[in-house]
Protein backbone atom coordinates (compact mmCIF):
# COMPACT_ATOMS: atom_id res chain seq x y z
CA UNK A 1 0.00 0.00 0.00
CA UNK A 2 1.24 3.35 -0.90
CA UNK A 3 0.47 6.87 -0.30
CA UNK A 4 1.89 10.41 -1.38
CA UNK A 5 0.16 12.47 1.53
CA UNK A 6 1.00 11.69 5.30
CA UNK A 7 -1.81 10.99 7.45
CA UNK A 8 -1.95 13.47 10.75
CA UNK A 9 -3.51 11.29 13.30
CA UNK A 10 -4.32 14.32 15.44
CA UNK A 11 -6.04 15.98 12.73
CA UNK A 12 -9.47 16.46 14.50
CA UNK A 13 -11.27 18.06 11.34
CA UNK A 14 -14.37 16.14 9.77
CA UNK A 15 -12.36 14.15 7.17
CA UNK A 16 -11.08 12.20 10.56
CA UNK A 17 -14.30 11.08 10.93
CA UNK A 18 -13.89 7.14 11.21
CA UNK A 19 -13.76 6.13 7.45
CA UNK A 20 -16.54 3.43 8.10
CA UNK A 21 -19.17 6.44 9.01
CA UNK A 22 -17.87 7.99 6.38
CA UNK A 23 -18.56 5.50 3.75
CA UNK A 24 -22.05 4.52 4.67
CA UNK A 25 -24.61 4.26 1.81
CA UNK A 26 -26.98 7.81 1.65
CA UNK A 27 -29.50 5.85 -0.77
CA UNK A 28 -30.75 2.72 -1.46
CA UNK A 29 -28.57 2.08 -5.07
CA UNK A 30 -25.53 2.61 -2.94
CA UNK A 31 -25.90 -0.26 -0.71
CA UNK A 32 -25.04 -3.44 -1.85
CA UNK A 33 -24.75 -7.17 -1.19
CA UNK A 34 -28.48 -7.45 -0.03
CA UNK A 35 -30.07 -8.07 -3.39
CA UNK A 36 -33.07 -10.24 -2.54
CA UNK A 37 -34.36 -7.82 0.09
CA UNK A 38 -33.90 -4.40 -1.80
CA UNK A 39 -33.54 -5.79 -5.30
CA UNK A 40 -36.05 -4.90 -8.22
CA UNK A 41 -39.79 -5.07 -7.15
CA UNK A 42 -38.77 -6.46 -3.59
CA UNK A 43 -41.77 -5.48 -0.88
CA UNK A 44 -39.62 -2.52 0.22
CA UNK A 45 -39.17 -1.03 -3.18
CA UNK A 46 -42.70 -1.75 -3.75
CA UNK A 47 -43.22 0.90 -0.52
CA UNK A 48 -40.91 3.20 -0.97
CA UNK A 49 -42.41 4.24 -3.93
CA UNK A 50 -45.36 4.57 -2.70
CA UNK A 51 -43.77 6.35 -0.29
CA UNK A 52 -45.07 4.62 2.82
CA UNK A 53 -42.83 2.60 4.87
CA UNK A 54 -44.83 -0.57 7.19
CA UNK A 55 -42.75 -1.49 10.61
CA UNK A 56 -39.91 -3.63 10.13
CA UNK A 57 -37.36 -5.82 12.27
CA UNK A 58 -33.91 -5.89 10.57
CA UNK A 59 -32.53 -9.51 11.47
CA UNK A 60 -28.95 -10.26 10.60
CA UNK A 61 -25.27 -10.69 11.90
CA UNK A 62 -23.21 -7.16 12.51
CA UNK A 63 -21.80 -4.97 10.01
CA UNK A 64 -24.62 -6.01 7.20
CA UNK A 65 -25.79 -2.76 7.44
CA UNK A 66 -29.25 -2.92 9.56
CA UNK A 67 -28.41 0.50 11.04
CA UNK A 68 -26.98 2.03 7.79
CA UNK A 69 -30.53 0.78 5.99
CA UNK A 70 -32.83 2.37 8.60
CA UNK A 71 -31.40 5.43 7.89
CA UNK A 72 -31.82 5.17 4.31
CA UNK A 73 -35.14 4.56 4.08
CA UNK A 74 -36.09 7.33 6.66
CA UNK A 75 -35.14 9.49 4.14
CA UNK A 76 -36.28 8.19 1.58
CA UNK A 77 -39.91 8.45 2.55
CA UNK A 78 -39.35 11.65 4.09
CA UNK A 79 -39.73 10.56 7.80
CA UNK A 80 -38.54 12.23 11.28
CA UNK A 81 -35.48 9.83 12.32
CA UNK A 82 -35.63 8.92 15.87
CA UNK A 83 -32.64 6.36 17.16
CA UNK A 84 -32.75 5.06 19.97
CA UNK A 85 -29.95 1.92 22.00
CA UNK A 86 -32.15 -0.63 23.74
CA UNK A 87 -29.09 -0.78 25.77
CA UNK A 88 -29.70 3.01 27.12
CA UNK A 89 -33.10 3.74 27.14
CA UNK A 90 -36.01 2.75 29.57
CA UNK A 91 -39.62 3.13 29.53
CA UNK A 92 -39.69 6.63 30.59
CA UNK A 93 -37.18 7.55 27.29
CA UNK A 94 -39.52 5.89 24.93
CA UNK A 95 -42.48 6.68 26.41
CA UNK A 96 -41.23 10.50 25.93
CA UNK A 97 -40.35 9.82 22.07
CA UNK A 98 -43.24 7.93 21.46
CA UNK A 99 -45.27 11.09 22.97
CA UNK A 100 -43.40 13.62 20.93
CA UNK A 101 -44.01 11.44 17.79
CA UNK A 102 -48.02 11.43 18.47
CA UNK A 103 -47.58 15.62 18.47
CA UNK A 104 -45.81 15.29 15.16
CA UNK A 105 -48.30 13.27 13.89
CA UNK A 106 -51.08 15.79 14.68
CA UNK A 107 -49.56 18.26 12.36
CA UNK A 108 -48.81 15.74 9.79
CA UNK A 109 -44.89 14.88 10.43
CA UNK A 110 -43.95 10.95 10.30
CA UNK A 111 -41.64 9.49 13.02
CA UNK A 112 -39.67 6.41 12.65
CA UNK A 113 -38.28 5.16 15.68
CA UNK A 114 -35.31 2.78 15.20
CA UNK A 115 -34.27 0.54 18.00
CA UNK A 116 -30.66 -0.52 18.11
CA UNK A 117 -30.49 -4.07 19.32
CA UNK A 118 -33.95 -4.17 19.84
CA UNK A 119 -33.92 -8.05 21.36
CA UNK A 120 -32.44 -6.35 24.45
CA UNK A 121 -35.72 -4.84 25.45
CA UNK A 122 -37.76 -5.93 28.05
CA UNK A 123 -41.62 -6.76 27.51
CA UNK A 124 -42.26 -3.78 29.74
CA UNK A 125 -40.28 -1.91 27.15
CA UNK A 126 -41.43 -3.20 24.00
CA UNK A 127 -44.98 -2.79 25.42
CA UNK A 128 -44.57 1.60 26.09
CA UNK A 129 -44.32 1.46 22.20
CA UNK A 130 -46.49 -1.03 20.80
CA UNK A 131 -49.76 1.10 21.11
CA UNK A 132 -48.13 3.94 18.90
CA UNK A 133 -47.07 1.30 16.53
CA UNK A 134 -50.77 0.20 16.30
CA UNK A 135 -51.74 3.21 15.81
CA UNK A 136 -49.64 4.40 13.21
CA UNK A 137 -48.01 7.33 14.87
CA UNK A 138 -44.93 5.44 15.02
CA UNK A 139 -43.26 3.24 12.20
CA UNK A 140 -40.91 1.01 14.18
CA UNK A 141 -37.83 -0.21 12.33
CA UNK A 142 -36.53 -2.59 15.25
CA UNK A 143 -32.80 -4.02 14.45
CA UNK A 144 -31.68 -7.64 15.88
CA UNK A 145 -28.85 -10.26 15.61
CA UNK A 146 -31.12 -12.28 17.36
CA UNK A 147 -33.93 -14.16 15.73
CA UNK A 148 -37.11 -11.78 16.29
CA UNK A 149 -39.19 -15.23 16.78
CA UNK A 150 -38.17 -16.04 20.04
CA UNK A 151 -36.46 -11.95 21.21
CA UNK A 152 -39.68 -9.76 20.13
CA UNK A 153 -42.77 -10.15 21.63
CA UNK A 154 -45.87 -11.55 19.51
CA UNK A 155 -47.87 -8.23 19.38
CA UNK A 156 -44.76 -6.38 18.67
CA UNK A 157 -43.96 -8.81 16.12
CA UNK A 158 -47.25 -9.21 14.44
CA UNK A 159 -47.49 -5.29 13.30
CA UNK A 160 -43.74 -5.99 11.80
CA UNK A 161 -42.28 -7.38 8.92
CA UNK A 162 -39.46 -9.51 9.14
CA UNK A 163 -36.45 -8.32 6.85
CA UNK A 164 -33.41 -11.06 6.53
CA UNK A 165 -30.41 -9.25 5.78
CA UNK A 166 -27.52 -11.94 4.76
CA UNK A 167 -23.83 -12.28 5.67
CA UNK A 168 -22.19 -10.33 3.13
CA UNK A 169 -19.84 -12.26 1.19
CA UNK A 170 -16.63 -11.68 0.31
CA UNK A 171 -16.86 -10.32 -3.54
CA UNK A 172 -19.10 -7.62 -1.58
CA UNK A 173 -16.94 -6.81 1.23
CA UNK A 174 -13.73 -6.52 -1.91
CA UNK A 175 -16.51 -4.38 -3.69
CA UNK A 176 -16.96 -2.04 -0.52
CA UNK A 177 -13.19 -1.99 0.31
CA UNK A 178 -12.72 -0.77 -3.14
CA UNK A 179 -14.90 1.72 -3.08
CA UNK A 180 -13.71 3.63 0.08
CA UNK A 181 -10.27 3.36 -1.74
CA UNK A 182 -11.29 5.41 -4.85
CA UNK A 183 -13.67 7.44 -2.94
CA UNK A 184 -11.81 10.84 -3.02
CA UNK A 185 -14.94 12.76 -1.65
CA UNK A 186 -15.61 10.36 1.58
CA UNK A 187 -13.05 7.78 1.64
CA UNK A 188 -9.05 7.41 0.84
CA UNK A 189 -9.14 8.22 -2.80
CA UNK A 190 -7.52 11.86 -2.29
CA UNK A 191 -4.23 10.00 -0.45
CA UNK A 192 -3.46 7.98 -3.54
CA UNK A 193 -3.19 4.70 -2.41
CA UNK A 194 -2.70 1.12 -3.59
CA UNK A 195 -3.71 -1.99 -2.25
CA UNK A 196 -2.40 -5.06 -3.32
CA UNK A 197 -4.64 -7.81 -3.84
CA UNK A 198 -2.98 -10.21 -1.17
CA UNK A 199 -3.52 -7.11 1.70
CA UNK A 200 -7.03 -6.85 0.04
CA UNK A 201 -7.80 -10.52 0.28
CA UNK A 202 -6.29 -10.56 3.90
CA UNK A 203 -8.77 -7.59 4.44
CA UNK A 204 -11.77 -9.76 3.51
CA UNK A 205 -11.08 -12.86 5.02
CA UNK A 206 -10.15 -11.05 8.48
CA UNK A 207 -13.27 -8.84 8.07
CA UNK A 208 -15.47 -12.01 8.52
CA UNK A 209 -18.01 -10.81 6.28
CA UNK A 210 -18.31 -7.44 8.83
CA UNK A 211 -18.12 -3.99 5.96
CA UNK A 212 -17.33 -2.19 9.65
CA UNK A 213 -14.76 -4.45 10.33
CA UNK A 214 -13.03 -4.50 6.57
CA UNK A 215 -13.36 -0.84 6.86
CA UNK A 216 -11.37 0.16 9.70
CA UNK A 217 -9.08 -2.84 8.71
CA UNK A 218 -8.12 -0.81 5.83
CA UNK A 219 -7.93 2.71 7.34
CA UNK A 220 -5.88 1.29 10.07
CA UNK A 221 -3.64 -0.25 7.96
CA UNK A 222 -3.36 3.10 5.92
CA UNK A 223 -2.66 4.94 9.22
CA UNK A 224 0.15 2.70 9.79
CA UNK A 225 2.21 3.40 6.69
CA UNK A 226 5.83 4.73 7.52
CA UNK A 227 6.76 7.86 5.58
CA UNK A 228 8.93 5.75 3.15
CA UNK A 229 5.80 3.58 1.88
CA UNK A 230 4.11 7.05 1.14
CA UNK A 231 6.69 7.45 -1.08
Amino acid sequence: MRSDEPADLFDDSPRYTPLAERMRPRTLDEIVGQPRLLGPGSPIRRALEKKRLPSILLWGPPGTGKTTLARVLAAAVGSELREVSAVESGVKELRAVVEEARRGARHGRRTILFIDEIHRFNKAQQDAILPAVETGDVTLIGATTENPSFEVNAPLRSRAQLARLEPLGPETIATLVKRALADEERGLGARGLELPEDALASIVRRSNGDARIALNLLEAAADALTPEERK
